[in-house]
């Protein structure tokens, strides 16, 4: 008999959508997925370790749409102009990709791993809607795997009002999946003293 799991993982397709529509306050306003890390945009460095893991990849940016467009992939808005946080990004991405499910990944944590996918994916029970990654000390609700078919019950609580993560993911069935050996790949780029820390990691790594 076919291994169920080993089917599924064969079968199933999966947009990447990198969340590139924050306001960067920390950071000044600044808009996080440009901001350049080691002489590359973040988004540059979150598409090279996503494209090898997905089917297809989707940016959600709320500003700068040209600019993202230049790096080849299908660029939208939340369609909303309160900067409604990433669960909103989420419904934009459900709303226009063709595949089962999305990954979604943050534009500021440039050095995600390179088999989130894969791992998200095997956590997956049958009756799992939703898995998202744990770094062993907390959930990364933002690296997330979700089923396209949740689109109508997270577009009714964004009409509601409603901007929580854990709030709606808690009304669904979800896997918690074990990233804690890999708990550096989840740091994210909050403000310029973070991005000038992992640049001189980065050149003493290279040296």
């Amino acid at each position: 008999m076919t291994d169920p799991m080993i089917y599924d993982l064969s079968t199933r397709t999966v947009t990447g959508l990198i969340l590139a529509g924050g306001r960067g306050q920390r950071m000044g306003g600044a808009d996080k997925g440009l901001v350049l890390i080691d002489g590359r945009t973040m988004v540059a460095h979150i598409i090279e370790r996503l494209r090898p893991q997905v089917d297809d990849i989707i940016i959600n940016a709320n500003r700068n749409v040209e600019r993202y467009a230049e790096f080849g992939f299908a660029v939208i808005t939340d369609g909303q102009r309160d900067y409604s946080g990433p669960l909103a990004g989420m419904a934009s991405g459900m709303r226009v990709a063709r595949t089962d499910f999305i990954v979604s990944v943050p534009c500021d944590s440039p050095f995600l791993p390179e088999d989130l996918v894969l791992r998200l994916m095997k956590g997956l029970n049958d009756a799992d809607r939703i898995a998202v990654a744990h770094d062993g000390e907390r959930m990364q609700p933002v690296f997330s795997l979700l089923r396209i078919d949740l689109l109508a019950s997270l577009q009714e609580y964004l009409d509601r009002g409603d901007r929580k993560i854990d709030t709606w993911f808690a009304q669904h069935r979800f896997a918690l999946v074990d990233f804690s050996d890999l708990p550096d790949t989840f740091r994210n780029i909050n403000t310029d003293e973070q991005r000038d820390a992992i640049e001189r990691e980065l050149r003493r790594e290279s040296v």
